[in-house]
């Protein structure tokens, strides 16, 4: 169980890296199309992540 603990912390992170390359898109001047598809994109990672999280929080609530 802590092995897979430990990768569902992993996905996390790694989910958060890419958000993080989105939310810089969308810090940037405004380009439409660049906008709409990284917006796009990070809610899309930031709904992988709150799985993700209620997965560890099972995983957490198991052990």
């Amino acid at each position: 169980m802590i092995e897979r603990l430990d990768t569902l912390k992993a996905a996390r992170m790694r989910m958060i890296e890419e958000r993080d390359a989105h939310a810089k898109v969308l810090a940037a001047p405004f380009n439409r199309d660049n906008a709409e598809r990284a917006r796009m994109k990070f809610v899309e990672i930031q709904n992988v992540i709150d799985a993700i999280d209620r997965a560890i929080a099972g995983e957490q609530s198991v052990q």
